[in-house]
Order: C-alpha cells, then structure tokens, then sequence
C-alpha cells in the first residue's frame, strides 16, 4: 500500500508544480516532510478504512520547534486532502503533540540477556525472562498468580487494577511448568512459605544476575528492552502501548528508541524469544 501512496505523492508534486505553480523550492518543502512521514509511519486497511497512523513520525519531529512541525503537519493534511479529490479518504492518526521525553531509559542488549541467563538458576531465569517477555512493571511480577497463566497468554494487573492479557511464548512456558512443577507455589508465582516475594527481593534476583557478567542492571531497563526489541523488529506503536500497560501513547514515547524502517507485523514474529527455537 505504501509504494501506491508514494505513487500519489508524485501525483500531488506534479499537481502543485503544475496545475498551482508552486516554484521548485516551495514543492520540495511538501516533498520532503510527505515523504518522510510515509516512511516512517503505519498504513494499513481497518473495518474498510484507510488508516494512516504517523505516530512513530509525530515523536520523531517532536523535538523540532512548533512552527516547523505545524508546518510539516500542514503538508501533510494538504495531501491528504488532496487525496479526498480523488476519492481517497484517509483517516489520520497520531497527528495530535506528543512531548519528546528528555531522557530514556538505556535497554539492555539481547546477547547481554541471554549471556546473563546461560548460568543462571531457575528462579533467576524465570524472573528476567517474564519481564522481558512480557514487559512487565516488577510489582506486576510480584503480584502474578497461577491463575492468570496460561498456554496462549498471560493476564496482567497493571495500574489502576486494569488488566492486559500479553501473548506467551515456548520459552517461557516451558521453564514455568518446570519451576511451578519444582517450587509448588500456592497462589503467586513467586512465593515463600506462602509468602510472595516482595517488590525488593526481586529487584535483587535481576541485579544479581546482571552483576554475575559485570553489568548494572534494573527490572525497569528489561521492560525498556522489552518495548525496544519490539518496536525495532516491526511491532505497531499502538500494539507495544497496550502490551505495556500504557494509558497513552505518550507513555510509550518514553519507553522506546524509533526505528526509521519499521515494518508492520505480528508480536509472534517480533520478539526475538518468540522466534527463538
């Protein structure tokens, strides 16, 4: 679909060159902004609508002044309106502010997991590998129970007592039957003598894990490089927001790195666990 709109980006050139006069100068200031937006933005068919979703655009420029990125926003609403003349309705999203955040938090790499995961014991395995699979909040993971697993997902009570159900995978599957096999929790995941583990003791299973391969790690830059991993290999922004809990895309700004060339797909075949064998 995207090739199709850079074909109409052409069209639109040619109608302000031509038909509106614009010079060459004024037409490459709609060029650029158009273009870039395409390429960096979410274009897919929805209930028979055209959705065109530049969030990912929107908290790229956010950083820029005001009346550059109006600017750039109005080059874009003149396309689309553009577009209306020929009978191409284009439903815009993610056109509203969005604060660029001023610091994020530094993820952690892939291999660096798994180096920190290859000796680790059960317990400490199952614990990152939640959070990083999951992307949970670490009083999410304290508040897990065997209720709210499952197969095919998992179900989170996140803030507000509001509940997510997140997509699993074999990996975790696979090491939670063993350690629920093994530890024979009552209610939580994570327990002892019936008690479950407070926020601090497992805020320590990750720092000691990490600290095992000379890294300073927190339970908060997993759920960061749970969202990253994501978004990098080709997860929609709105999807990672709902998979985290998020209230707001805003939210989700803070949490992930923008990958110029994402590509739409499915959380199966974005997460580097799931595709993991």
């Amino acid at each position: 679909m995207k090739e199709d709109f850079f074909k109409l980006l052409e069209q639109f050139l040619n109608y302000l060159e031509n038909i509106k006069k614009y010079s060459a100068l004024t037409v490459k200031t709609y060029h650029t902004p158009i273009a870039r937006m395409l390429d960096q933005s979410e274009l897919y068919e929805e209930d028979g609508k055209i959705i065109l979703d530049i969030t990912k655009y929107r908290i790229k420029i956010s950083r820029q002044n005001n009346k550059t990125i109006n600017k750039k926003l109005s080059s874009v609403r003149s396309f689309l309106s553009f577009l209306e003349t020929k009978n191409i309705i284009v439903t815009l999203v993610g056109a509203n502010s969005v604060k660029a955040p001023q610091t994020l938090p530094k993820p952690l790499s892939t291999d660096k997991i798994y180096e920190a995961l290859e000796d680790a014991d059960d317990e400490h395995k199952l614990i990152v590998l939640l959070i990083y699979s999951f992307g949970l909040r670490i009083s999410e993971l304290a508040n897990l129970k065997l209720k709210d697993i499952s197969d095919s997902h998992i179900t989170v009570t996140g803030k507000g007592d509001k509940q997510r159900q997140i997509p699993s995978n074999k990996t975790v599957n696979e090491l939670l039957r063993k350690y629920i096999r093994q530890n024979s929790p009552k209610e939580f995941i994570f327990e002892k003598d019936s008690k479950k583990y407070t926020i601090r003791q497992l805020q320590y299973a990750v720092e000691k894990l990490f600290k095992k391969i000379g890294i300073k790690a927190t339970p908060h830059q997993l759920r960061h490089s749970f969202a990253t991993d994501l978004l990098n290999n080709g997860a929609r922004i709105n999807d990672i927001s709902e998979l985290l809990g998020h209230s707001s895309l805003k939210a989700t700004g803070i949490y992930t790195k923008l990958n110029t060339n994402i590509k739409l797909k499915q959380y199966n075949t974005s997460h580097p666990l799931s595709k993991k064998k």
